[in-house]
């Protein structure tokens, strides 16, 4: 099962409510057809104008709807940032955004299709939970909590994931603990097991979330010493900030990893950008490695 096939099936289950609506934007739209000829008026599909798709699912928020909007990711918010800006967040209602393809799942696809910087986008507003599922497991349960939620949630579904779901996994979960003094690696989503395998025989523990946004800044403070790496599945330095200010009364040393600025004007696969963007476990460790002992060499150790 796919995290496409885990969103669909746990938002249909959620059609029982009077109170959701499914928006939709042609994307998926065959995958709702049983649902929509049992609730048609629940399962609406506004046609390829994503602008419009946001624009109903905040009137239906207006009349106390819970709308689930689902989309590819740079149809979903980019191409309707505007009216996610002034027809949910503006108005002060809540909806529900489901998206697929990530960063580049549809890398063949073209530009068109890769949404790096949905998140960070997604985090100039205010009050969001975003939600990036590193396993199909996991996507019930946070569906299930953004739709009985009242403030808006990103949900960001991609075709790639972990061997293993860890479904509580929304504060910092310690999957690889290095012992006291180690640095600490913050892995997003989908990157986990890649960055597992980058850092196997390093002196790094590894913490894992589900949920960026709110950012678990308790379990940061409590996991962190001198080195702090974040790796994200989307554009590299998005939740620096965050990190910076949860930090900021302590001396530290911070390494964002994730989909490069660079425009690569290139189509390729997954896997491809993947190695384009370091974030293949050859690329990361390499990052790492090169972190760790530019830290030694600045405390005048010498270099592991």
């Amino acid at each position: 099962m796919t995290m496409r096939d885990a969103f669909v099936a746990s938002a249909t289950r959620f059609l029982d409510d009077p109170r959701t609506t499914i928006v939709l934007a042609d994307i998926s739209a065959d995958a709702f057809t049983e649902a929509g000829r049992r609730y048609p008026d629940r399962v609406v599909n506004v046609g390829i104008r994503e602008q419009l798709m946001i624009g109903v699912a905040g009137g239906l928020a207006l009349t106390g709807q819970r709308p689930i909007v689902h989309s590819y990711a740079p149809f979903l918010v980019e191409r309707a940032y505007e009216q996610i800006k002034l027809d949910l967040d503006h108005q002060g209602v809540g909806a529900v955004l489901v998206s697929i393809g990530a960063s580049y799942d549809r890398a063949e696809a073209g530009r068109t299709h890769l949404a790096p910087a949905d998140v960070a986008l997604i985090d100039t507003l205010d009050g969001w939970t975003v939600h990036v599922p590193g396993h199909p497991d996991e996507v019930p349960d946070l569906l299930r909590d953004a739709v009985c939620g009242r403030h808006s949630t990103y949900l960001r579904l991609s075709m790639r994931g972990n061997a293993r779901a860890y479904p509580q996994a929304g504060g910092l979960q310690v999957v690889r603990d290095a012992g006291p003094g180690a640095a600490l690696l913050v892995a997003v989503g989908p990157v986990r097991d890649d960055a597992l395998a980058a850092v196997a025989d390093l002196p790094v523990t590894v913490a894992y979330t589900h949920r960026p946004r709110p950012f678990d800044v308790t379990g940061l403070r409590t996991l962190a010493g001198g080195e702090v790496i974040v790796v994200e599945p989307y554009l590299a330095g998005t939740s620096t900030r965050v990190v910076a200010e949860a930090l900021a009364d302590r001396p530290h040393r911070l390494l964002s990893l994730g989909v490069g600025r660079a425009e690569l004007r290139r189509y390729g696969t997954a896997g491809d950008h993947d190695r384009w963007h370091g974030l293949d476990p050859a690329g990361l460790r390499r990052a790492v490695v090169d972190f760790l002992t530019s830290g030694d060499r600045t405390r005048g150790e010498p270099a592991r």
